[in-house]
């Protein structure tokens, strides 16, 4: 009957209402008039106190009815909203186009479908990939095929109840300040209750892509290791249950590497994603499967991709037995080295991000070429190199296991840097040798650089007040030591700082260490980063990754307790 209850406010129910009668998915309209039918104010409220925020990119939210969750009305509001920015702002956007890509969440391919649609009906082409892929691809796909710009449907590794959308422009880069601010208020614009008349199926305007840009980035991904004869390594690889395993492997062919050992019950797409708590590789727990698989075949590398592919997560074996999951700023380092070592030109350039290891800017400084340090998120990272047009950004990375290799896409891609990995195991293996060794040298030519996280979480409601609360502190309350080292300099970077722009971010440079601290841009958390630099001594690597290991359980005792934080 869906009359509400004398328990619901008046605002509330009528906002509700008004949602039910402009909601085009039958789900999510039988999602909201039980809530409705129940009284359940709390659940009306948990769905319509806010819209879902556009934070890194674009929109992520769990599926459900409601605008501060993610269903087909809030897609067809945020495709009407990139439409009229993008004619508004982007000559030629009409028939340049939109690229579409979706991957294999729960909705993804019904979100495409109404963003094709939605974009159409308004006059835009949308250049529609042939089936769920890798969101590097699209990002691919938008240079490629001379889009004004691409959309991808994703929540990357987040829980199997979100899902998302994530917008690039023409650049083939995420957009970025301050086209997202423009776009968010674009947005932000359309009213709910507009009516936004979708395209029929079969409109002109909806041009399916073929498998062509599948096999061009494949052929250009294949082209980037850069070391022909180090193709020997036996790679057991996962997708986690994602879109990246056909294509990873395709990619590991053409490239001319043995063929990949896959993980049989984590193959194929499914956005359940039945055999991983969270589908992420950051969490070691993710590759139980994955290491079973290579003790059964005996593997020099494992590699776990994400569920949308761009984020890598690798494991080698450990000298003392079992496996080791490497960290993001190891691969980092390993990936740095290995292209620093392998290309030529002062012209080159690497970037990271602040959370990252500052290893890379002593790689860089060693290998005599242009480093930058940027705010977190690769879209930063990506408007690094472009925002430099006389330098080639040959290698970039995030510690959240973002890695980007050339030019090929313009934002991070497991693919590419998953043979780029392989391509350096294997040149270890040929000198007896291992990923891990070559760890070591880089220790001890840079020190040893050791960095962990504090996470706290902050649900909402109040996590953001919480959030703020909480850098104010950092960046007006921090004492004079932390961890027994002292504080040489508070950075807050929340007003800007130079060339970067505003950010909510804060740093405590200290006498060989640094924290930063920052809230998550797609989840309720506040983020500390924690590094600390220990130099390798008389006493060898071992000893000095021992000294470093404490230091770093000194600072993080030391920062969550002047944070009040477990």
């Amino acid at each position: 009957m869906t009359s509400g209850h004398p328990g619901a406010p008046g605002e509330l129910l009528a906002r509700a209402r008004a949602w039910l009668a402009a909601d085009p998915d039958p789900e999510t309209r039988a999602e909201l008039a039980a809530l409705l039918d129940a009284g359940d104010a709390a659940g009306l409220a948990e769905r319509f106190a806010h819209g879902v925020g556009f934070g890194t990119a674009g929109l992520r939210a769990p599926l459900g009815a409601g605008p501060a969750r993610m269903n087909r009305l809030v897609v067809r509001r945020a495709a009407a909203g990139l439409a009229r920015w993008l004619l508004a702002s982007r000559p030629g956007a009409a028939d340049r186009g939109v690229a579409v890509g979706w991957d294999a969440r729960r909705r993804s391919d019904a979100f495409a479908a109404e963003l094709a649609a939605v974009l159409a009906a308004a006059g835009v082409r949308v250049h529609l990939l042939p089936r769920a892929l890798p969101t590097p691809v699209l990002a691919f796909a938008v240079r490629h095929l001379g889009a004004a710009a691409g959309c991808m449907v994703t929540a990357s590794h987040n829980p199997p109840t979100d899902n998302g959308l994530k917008v690039y422009l023409g650049d083939g880069a995420q957009v970025a300040p301050p086209d997202e601010g423009a776009l968010a208020a674009a947005i932000d614009a359309v009213g709910w209750d507009e009516p936004i008349g979708p395209v029929p199926p079969g409109d002109p305007l909806v041009a399916p892509v073929g498998d062509e840009v599948v096999a061009a980035y494949l052929a250009a991904v294949a082209a980037l290791p850069l070391v022909p004869g180090h193709r020997r390594v036996r790679v057991v690889l996962t997708p986690l249950h994602g879109v990246g395993g056909d294509v990873a492997a395709a990619a590991f062919r053409l490239a001319g590497f043995p063929p990949v050992h896959p993980v049989p019950a984590q193959w194929e797409p499914d956005g359940s994603f039945p055999t991983v708590a969270v589908p992420n590789p950051e969490e070691p727990a993710t590759f139980g499967a994955a290491l079973a698989e290579a003790d059964r075949v005996g593997a020099d590398l494992v590699l776990a991709l994400d569920p949308d592919a761009d984020r890598l997560g690798a494991a080698v074996p450990d000298p003392g037995g079992g496996w080791r999951v490497l960290r993001g700023d190891e691969l980092g380092a390993l990936l740095g080295d290995h292209v620093l070592r392998h290309t030529s030109g002062a012209d080159r350039m690497v970037a990271t991000t602040f959370v990252s290891s500052r290893l890379l800017a002593s790689l860089a400084v060693e290998a005599g070429v242009h480093y930058v340090e940027t705010l977190s998120g690769f879209k930063w990272i990506a408007r690094a190199g472009l925002a430099h047009p006389g330098l080639r950004c040959v290698f970039a990375y995030e510690e959240a296991l973002g890695y980007l290799v050339g030019d090929v896409v313009r934002d991070k891609d497991a693919v590419s840097a998953a043979l780029v990995l392989a391509e350096a195991a294997a040149g270890e293996l040929a000198r007896g040798r291992s990923l891990l060794d070559r760890l070591d040298d880089l220790a001890t030519r840079h020190g040893v650089h050791a960095t962990d996280q504090l996470v706290v979480a902050l649900p909402e409601p109040g996590g953001a007040a919480r959030a703020a609360a909480l850098l104010e502190r950092v960046a007006a309350a921090t004492p004079g030591t932390l961890g027994g080292r002292a504080v040489r300099e508070v950075v807050d970077l929340r007003p800007g700082r130079g060339e970067l722009p505003p950010a909510n971010v804060v740093a405590v440079e200290l006498d060989g260490a640094r924290v930063l601290v920052r809230p998550s841009g797609t989840e309720p958390k506040l983020k500390v980063y924690l590094q600390v630099v220990e130099p390798v001594g008389p006493d060898g690597v071992a000893a000095a990754r021992a000294r470093a290991a404490a230091a770093l359980a000194d600072l993080r005792a030391g920062t969550a307790g002047f944070l009040g934080v477990r």
